[in-house]
Formats: C-alpha cells, sequence, structure tokens
C-alpha cells in the first residue's frame, strides 16, 4: 500500500510535468526579451524531474507519517501541485506572461504553506520541499522581470493569433 501512495503523488507530479511537454517554449518565448540570468531552455527539465520526485518523496512522507497535520499538509499539497500544472498552459499555452505572474504568486503561497505543513508533519519532507520554494523563488522573479521587459506587446501576440 505504501509503495501504491508513493505512486499517485508521483502519477500526479507527472501529469504536472506533461503539461511542458504539451506547452513547449516555442518561437513565441525565443523572442522574449530576458535577463541574463535567465537559465538555458535545458535546464528546466532536469530541475523540474528532480523536484517533482523529492515533491512526490516529500508527500509520501508526510501521508504515512500518521501525524496531526497530515490532512491539511496534503490538501495544500494538492493546491500546489494544481497551481503547479496550471502555470505552463498559462504562460507558455496562451502566451499571458501577467497571468503567469499571478499564478506563480499564488504558487509561491501554497509552496511556503506546504512546506510549513510538512515540517510539521515530518522534518526531512519539510526539508525536501525547500529547493522547490527557491526555484518557485526564483521563477517568479524571473516571470516578473519578463514581464517587466515585455509587457503587454507580448501578450498581444497570443491574442493575435501569433507564436
Amino acid at each position: 500500500m505504501s509503495l501504491f501512495i508513493f505512486i499517485v503523488f508521483l502519477g500526479a507530479c507527472m501529469a504536472a510535468a506533461s503539461t511542458g511537454a504539451m506547452f513547449s517554449p516555442g518561437p513565441w518565448y525565443d523572442r522574449l526579451d530576458k535577463p541574463a540570468w535567465t537559465p538555458p531552455n535545458w535546464l528546466f527539465p532536469l530541475a523540474w524531474t528532480v523536484l517533482y520526485l523529492a515533491i512526490a518523496y516529500a508527500a509520501w512522507r508526510v501521508a504515512v507519517s500518521g501525524a496531526e497535520v497530515t490532512a491539511l499538509a496534503l490538501a495544500l499539497w494538492a493546491l500546489q501541485i494544481s497551481l503547479n500544472t496550471l502555470w505552463t498552459p498559462v504562460f507558455f499555452g496562451l502566451q499571458r506572461i501577467f497571468g503567469g505572474l499571478v499564478v506563480l504568486g499564488a504558487l509561491w503561497g501554497a509552496v511556503l504553506l506546504t512546506t510549513a505543513a510538512f515540517w510539521a508533519a515530518d522534518w526531512l519532507a519539510g526539508l525536501l520541499f525547500v529547493p522547490y520554494l527557491i526555484w518557485v523563488s526564483y521563477a517568479g522573479a524571473l516571470n516578473y522581470d519578463i514581464w517587466k521587459r515585455n509587457g503587454s506587446e507580448a501578450e498581444g501576440a497570443a491574442a493575435a493569433g501569433g507564436n
């Protein structure tokens, strides 16, 4: 049963990850004015693979911990993975930079709360969420900078049907 629980969490992470295949960066993203500290495109799937494995393992640890905060912690986990799944279609699919920023803000809050709840349930699960919180913070700063540099001009291309 324990392995099944881990597989369920990993499956949810894989579903979130699949949006990257459905909505790849493409020419629209390539044309955006991005800061010099933007990572190369190949780094994103690598980082997310490691993060998703840690996120799933952390959720499994909390699920089997028997801690009083387990229900709250896993509800927060479900919220953050839902927001995580939403960002890629909003940013890359709809090409809505500001919309992506809004989703990332909500995601950051959900990840912060999940980290705290996980820490209360199982210190290692909480610790496993810290790199995720750092990555989402970095992604938020990057999304913000891209929005400030490109504004509504870049979003207009999506509305007009351009990629």
